[in-house]
């Protein structure tokens, strides 16, 4: 891991577990990523500074419009990537998760690369070793799941583009 990387992540992730910052974070994270993505041409996010980060293109679940969302992501072997809907500890499942549910077909972006995935949900069978998985890049992560008391829905993303594989 970058030193530089390691060394922010100390101080920030203990306040990323605070109820302030899961209450504010909603609110003033978004925002931010988009300006940030629109002037480094979708190269930087915010939390990319901290953690790989995504922006998800997923089809809404009932409107059919596309919608763009900024993930944390957990890369795995063999070229997949995990993200959790933990949506800051809140009780309701985010968004683009019910989206993934309905259209598993999406896409990407990934250092301003932009490619087809398709999003399968992980089973139970898989939830403690795939939350071991994404506990080592972020630890305290799985905190999220216990605060908001709902199951936290995880995905694996796979690139459906064989070009495109082993860009997460």
């Amino acid at each position: 891991m970058n030193p530089l990387v390691s060394a922010l992540r100390r101080p920030i992730a203990p306040l990323t577990r605070t109820r302030l910052f899961r209450r504010s974070a909603p609110h003033w994270l978004p925002p931010c990523e988009r300006v940030l993505a629109r002037v480094s041409g979708g190269r930087l996010q915010v939390s990319g500074l901290l953690v790989p980060s995504l922006v998800l293109h997923s089809t809404g679940a009932r409107s059919g419009v596309v919608r763009d969302s900024v993930l944390m992501y957990t890369p795995e072997p063999g070229g997949t990537a995990v993200v959790a809907g933990t949506s800051f500890g809140r009780e309701l499942h985010p968004g683009w998760s019910y989206n993934l549910l309905a259209h598993p077909d999406a896409e990407v972006s990934v250092r301003g690369r932009r490619f087809p995935v398709r999003a399968t949900l992980i089973e139970d069978a898989e939830r403690e070793a795939t939350w071991a998985h994404l506990q080592r890049q972020w630890p305290g992560y799985r905190a999220y799941e216990r605060e908001s008391g709902r199951t936290v829905r995880l995905f694996r993303l796979r690139a459906t583009d064989p070009t495109a594989e082993g860009r997460f």
